[in-house]
């Protein structure tokens, strides 16, 4: 009788198993249904940090090399992050004050894109060039680029 009710524990414990590993390679399958809520949260925290002008917030939220624009040398590391933040921020738009009026344009399941005007015309919506790029990554949604669509 005691092999029958430890067989009978063990096949209990496989079967919750298998239904946990069920449930979580459904979860797996289905990584674009939860992308856009998880770029929501990432991109309040970002859009704040930027606001701040908090560097190293914003520096652990992109991911390296970070893409420039055509002909501008990519940004290799925090660093450098840091000593160009005011060129990638400040330069042909002025981020803090786009990103608070910007919405993310998904352009695709795993790449949204923010759109600012230039900084010298801060209303003109309708020519927004400056694209900042954020990528769904291994580790979760990152700043991964800046470019100006113009160019």
């Amino acid at each position: 009788m005691r092999a029958s009710n430890s067989n009978s524990f063990v096949l209990i414990r496989t079967v919750r198993a298998q239904g946990w590993l069920a449930v979580f390679l459904i979860l797996l399958s289905f990584p674009t249904a939860f992308a856009e809520s998880d770029f929501s949260s990432f991109w309040k925290t970002f859009k704040a940090a930027v606001t701040a002008g908090n560097k190293a917030t914003v520096a652990e939220m992109t991911k390296f090399p970070l893409s420039m624009p055509y002909e501008v040398k990519a940004v290799k590391n925090k660093e450098e992050f840091s000593r160009r933040y005011n060129e990638i921020f400040k330069g042909e738009a002025n981020a803090a004050q786009c990103f608070g009026k910007a919405e993310p344009h998904k352009e695709t399941d795993r790449e949204y894109g923010i759109y600012c005007p230039f900084k010298d015309t801060p209303n003109d919506w309708e020519n927004a060039p400056i694209r900042f790029i954020f990528e769904l990554t291994k580790s979760g949604w990152k700043f991964t680029g800046l470019d100006n669509v113009n160019e």
